[in-house]
């Protein structure tokens, strides 16, 4: 689908700050309110806005940390329909936040959430690798989230001290 300069400029905006008011977006992209709420219409209608979201740091709020896995899964494609048949069955299960088709050593990458590890083992072990199509899985626990869709989340205070030195 081809966009204009303005609607390009109109998704930029609701990337970087979804909850920002459709006056204040009209003012940044020099049009109507009107005009600017026809677009983002047009532009959730055919898909492109496909969802307003939050990032959170669960980390912060106390017995809702839980778990989060990258796992790897090698799969073997159906003919026909290739990697989309097991994706979307893989998509389906609940503990599953994403999918991602990729290049290289695996085929699917699947980001999974859980209260525990052994609630992520437990998927891994008894849905996801009993699944027809695939033929091994690597998982990765993430430790720690740093930066998420562009977001710092812990970043130390500066040293705001001067330097003295004898």
């Amino acid at each position: 689908m081809f966009l204009e300069e303005k609607e390009l400029e109109i998704l930029e905006i609701l990337e970087k700050n979804s909850r920002i008011s459709i006056d204040s977006v009209a003012k940044m992209v020099d049009l109507s309110v009107k005009e600017t709420e026809e677009i983002v219409k047009k532009l959730e209608k055919e898909k492109v806005i496909v969802q307003y979201s939050t990032d959170i740091n669960w980390r912060r709020v106390d017995g809702h940390e839980g778990v989060t896995a990258m796992i790897d899964v090698k799969v073997a494609p159906k003919r026909g329909v290739g990697f989309d048949e097991i994706a979307e069955r893989i998509y389906r299960f609940p503990e599953v936040k994403s999918v991602y088709l990729m290049s290289g050593a695996y085929d699917l990458s699947v980001i999974v959430q859980g209260h525990s590890m052994s609630e992520v083992a437990y998927f891994v072990s008894e849905k996801l690798s009993t699944l027809d199509s695939v033929l091994s899985t690597t998982t990765h626990f993430i430790l720690k989230k740093y930066k998420h869709d562009g977001t710092i989340y812990e970043q130390g205070d500066e040293d705001r001290r001067i330097v003295v030195s004898p």
